[in-house]
């Protein structure tokens, strides 16, 4: 496993500063976390990612990616009306084929579970992302904005009910599903994704049983030994759910156009949020836009540079749970798939663990290693 070179002290402390600034209490989060959990709520894209670690007995575990998730445990747990909680630590992830990148890394940051205005929240958590990845000591900072919820807001005002409307909220998180549903549409070309894979086409043509046995068999033929605590019918199900079923809505040429047009749009963010309204109108999408307003507004009141800022329509994060404003603090010097700090809204990731929470749920991280100066590229 690749370490992260350590940062110096002044630099890491300066950093940690704005979390610590916001106060909450402090998150001692296992370093072990159940997988097949982890994949429920993130996506199975996630897995790949995941140091498995194989059990004896009991539901297998991970190395913890991530620490959102285990604060919401943590935080539904304690039964408090409300929270705010700070953490630093070690996450781990396996890095992309052919990457020398760390794949054991520091963290910090914040996850709140308040009352409020979600615009207000989700400002003050942007800014401090900003805040924390420019005391690293980078000149070369963006900060970039999108929205789950206006993806979902900008489908029902171009009139894409349900059904279709869930899966296309699905596949906004793999940009690969989502241009494959739009090349479905308009007839072109398209590649299978992965996670739309041709196993699942097959199976879910064939009875339960039927799928069951064949999946086994592809097991035992190729000597897999499958992870997350899952039974082959739970997969089965699952992979028959992604499959495109003949019968399933489908977009027009009219509403593909629609979607992509919006994709497309990245810009300021007020020339961004002036164009995707431009697109479509509706009662919705006013509030949506008019939230961004106030987003915008307390940002700059916050300290982030106007001129730094951009807003992306297309703007996801391979984390599925994620359901509204979502930011990211690049540099110049690493790629776009390498955040300085990133955060977002969760809202709906309470109801998923079983829990009803009457506050919000926002939060951002920071990784020091790429934030300070001194790392490099």
């Amino acid at each position: 496993m690749r370490l992260e070179a350590p940062l110096p002290p002044e630099a890491l402390a300066a950093i940690r500063e704005p979390f610590l600034k916001a106060g909450g209490a402090v998150l001692d989060a296992p370093l072990l976390q159940p997988l097949g959990l982890l994949l429920d709520l993130a996506g199975e894209g996630l897995r790949e990612r995941l140091f498995g670690v194989q059990g004896e007995g009991g539901p297998e575990s991970c190395l913890r990616p991530d620490f959102t998730i285990p604060a919401m445990r943590a935080h539904i747990a304690s039964a408090a009306p409300c929270g705010r909680y700070f953490y630093e630590g070690n996450a781990f992830r396996v890095a992309p084929p052919g990457s020398s990148r760390a794949e054991e890394f520091l963290q910090i940051g914040l996850e709140a579970f308040e009352a409020g205005e979600a615009w207000r929240a989700d400002a003050e958590m942007a800014a401090m992302a900003w805040r924390a990845a420019s005391a690293g000591g980078r000149t070369d900072l963006t900060l970039v904005l999108g929205d789950v919820g206006l993806f979902s807001a900008f489908i029902h005002a171009v009139g894409i009910a349900d059904p279709l409307a869930g899966r296309l909220k699905r596949a906004f998180a793999s940009p690969r599903r989502l241009q494959a549903e739009l090349a479905a549409a308009l007839g072109d070309a398209v590649s299978v994704p992965r996670g739309d894979s041709r196993l699942a086409a097959v199976l879910s043509g064939l009875s339960e049983d039927a799928a069951v046995g064949v999946l086994e068999e592809i097991w035992a033929l190729s000597g897999i030994v499958p992870v997350g605590g899952r039974e082959p019918r739970e997969i089965v199900h699952r992979l028959a759910g992604r499959a495109a079923l003949p019968g399933a809505p489908r977009l027009s040429a009219n509403q593909a156009g629609l979607i992509q047009a919006y994709l497309a749009i990245a810009d300021r963010p007020q020339a961004a949020l002036a164009q995707i309204a431009d697109l479509a109108s509706s009662a919705d999408l006013a509030g949506a836009l008019a939230a961004w307003g106030q987003r915008l507004d307390a940002l700059a009141q916050a300290g982030a540079p106007p001129e730094a800022m951009s807003f992306s329509a297309a703007f996801s994060r391979a984390f599925g749970y994620y359901d509204g404003a979502l930011f990211e603090v690049r540099s110049a010097a690493l790629d776009e798939d390498q955040p300085l700090a990133a955060g977002g809204r969760y809202d709906g990731l309470p109801a998923q663990l079983g829990a009803r929470l009457e506050t919000g749920a926002v939060g951002c991280m920071v990784r020091p290693g790429r934030a300070w100066a001194g790392a490099g590229s």
